[in-house]
């Protein structure tokens, strides 16, 4: 065995990954393992890594070879990698493409033609039942699918181990004229795309062949995931429809698109509680899409998805497909499909549906890589720990398991260091965010701040958004509203409050609250109360930041 003490990593036998945090090449190791691998636990000194099929196949997809990762596992490992797990890697990689879907060639069929590599690979595909269950015999020699199954083979077969490579290409859709413009209309300012973001766009789009026009792009909040949406546009050049979080984000998109491309406002439509426009740009809530009268009715609104002749499905803030969408999307299989995320975590453990509906992995940066170039801002993370008073303390000792999470983000001493900060931030421009809305209305009230929640109407929240952006009001408290598409570029401080368990998408996404470029750098705070269920979940919500290169710095509070 050789070893190498100089390297920061540890390969075990069954997959994981060991990195020590505080080795000169943990960077390196961070960024490398970032690409094909799931960060699993972050104490302080030791990051466990854990190389997943899923996350492979995603790399794969991504333009990642065996070749690097074996390599870069080889050069930082301190000890001989185990071979069979550069085994298990070789083999599973290699699975992808294994099984393909290709385009029948008798054009007015209605099947799509399955293509194996090797004459064994078919016949155990054709062992499991409920991929057989959807397959038909196609002349003596071949296999195929209907094409209305497109969408749940593809599901089945990777819960079997088999990521499909589709193939199949995709119907046009309506055509539409889109260009970028050169200058901004709403100030005539000179707009470029960054090469990143073209990049992002031009690999998805694989220049137009059948393995591209589906997938996801993975970049920070604040990166521009909105213009690498509206690239995809100008290179498709057909009807689209997107979906966006909230009406907040359809108003943004619809202001993007109108501000950085030809088209008209007769063009552009929202489709959302309150206006239901069918325009050949298009752009509707998860929300309106997904809302029916009760659970034994209908979903009133799913028809938009093949009302009209769309080219291209964008689906803003992926991660978050509500379940119902999903549906649709396994049904629209031959539509052209964007995937726009910060991270491909889902609390739901569905990585693998949005991987086979609406395409793998195209592109991905690190946040860091973003952060240095100037494209994010520089930004630091604090974790203040504030103890309970004896009285909160007591309480929370008789608390039932269920309530004592809630006991303890809703602790009292919480608004002293909330004082402390604005006090300390007297100058920046401070977002208050957290979970619970009666703790977030006596801190409005506390510190005589506008609120914003699921119940401020549309167009008040617009005002208090804008009386925020043109800094009439610099401190603003937000709920769960305001975790997605929002844009506030000269927020520059976040305090998070309360959370939604271990969410890590969501603390992803309250960082990106403040991760526009600025002059000043951005600061994050998250306040939790010390050696509770809470802090217990702190740890988890980071996972994913602390993988993008962000550290915790641990503020201790005493009890006052």
């Amino acid at each position: 065995m050789h070893i190498r003490p100089e390297n920061p990593l540890i390969v075990q036998g069954d997959g994981k990954v060991l990195v020590e945090t505080n080795h000169p090449r943990y960077e390196a190791a961070r960024d490398f393992l970032g690409r094909f691998a799931e960060l699993e636990a972050s104490p302080e000194m030791l990051h466990t890594y854990r190389i997943s099929p899923l996350s492979l196949w995603n790399a794969a997809c991504a333009g990642m070879t065996i070749d690097e990762i074996v390599t870069g596992l080889r050069d930082m490992s301190k000890f001989d990698v185990p071979e069979q797990v550069l085994e298990t890697t070789r083999s599973t990689i290699e699975r992808y493409g294994l099984v393909r879907l290709v385009p029948h060639p008798d054009e007015g069929n209605r099947l799509i033609r399955l293509e194996f590599s090797t004459g064994y690979i078919a016949k155990v595909v054709a062992q499991s039942a409920p991929l057989r269950e959807l397959m038909v015999e196609d002349g003596r020699r071949f296999w195929a699918i209907q094409k209305g199954h497109r969408g749940l083979f593809k599901q089945r077969a990777l819960q079997a181990g088999w990521p499909i490579e589709d193939l199949a290409g995709f119907l046009p859709g309506e055509p539409l004229e889109i260009t970028l413009r050169d200058r901004l209309k709403d100030s005539d300012r000179p707009f470029v795309v960054r090469d990143y973001q073209k990049q992002a766009a031009e690999r998805w789009w694989q220049a137009g062949g059948p393995s591209g026009g589906h997938g996801v792009v993975v970049l920070a909040c604040g990166a521009g995931k909105t213009i690498v949406g509206i690239s995809t546009m100008e290179l498709v050049q057909t009807r689209t429809l997107i979906l966006a979080t909230n009406q907040a984000a359809v108003a943004q998109w619809i202001r993007e698109i109108l501000d950085k491309t030809n088209l008209r406002p007769d063009q552009v439509g929202a489709y959302t509680g309150e206006t239901k426009e069918i325009k050949p740009v298009t752009v509707a809530t998860y929300q309106i899409l997904t809302w029916r009268r009760s659970k034994d009715q209908d979903f009133e609104h799913l028809h938009l998805f093949e009302d009209e002749d769309w080219g291209l499905l964008i689906y803003d803030e992926v991660h978050l497909l509500p379940a119902p969408v999903f549906g649709a999307t396994a049904a629209l299989q031959g539509r052209r499909r964007l995937g726009l995320t910060a991270t491909l975590v889902r609390e739901d453990g569905r990585e693998g549906d949005v991987f086979s509906l609406v395409g793998p992995k195209r592109y991905d940066l690190p946040w860091q890589t973003l952060e240095q170039k100037g494209f994010i801002a520089t930004t630091s993370c604090w974790e203040v720990r504030v103890p309970f008073r004896e009285v909160e303390a007591a309480r929370y000792e008789r608390a039932e398991e269920g309530e004592k999470y809630r006991i303890a983000s809703a602790n009292p001493a919480k608004m002293g260091v909330i004082d402390d900060l604005l006090r300390k931030h007297k100058d920046d421009n401070v977002l208050i965010i957290g979970t619970y809305v009666d703790q977030l209305e006596e801190i409005a009230r506390r510190f005589r701040a506008p609120l914003i929640t699921g119940k401020t109407p549309h167009d008040r929240r617009e005002v208090l958004f804008q009386d925020f952006r043109t800094g009439r009001n610099k401190l603003l408290v937000v709920s769960k509203v305001a975790n997605f598409s929002i844009d506030l570029p000269d927020a520059n401080v976040a305090i998070q409050v309360s959370g939604t368990f271990g969410s890590r998408q969501e603390e992803a996404q309250r960082l990106g609250r403040i991760l526009r470029p600025k002059l000043k750098p951005a600061i994050f705070y998250t306040v939790v109360t010390s050696d509770t269920k809470e802090q217990a979940f702190a740890m988890k919500r980071q996972l994913f930041l602390t993988e993008q290169g962000y550290r915790y710095n641990i503020e201790e509070r005493r009890a006052v």
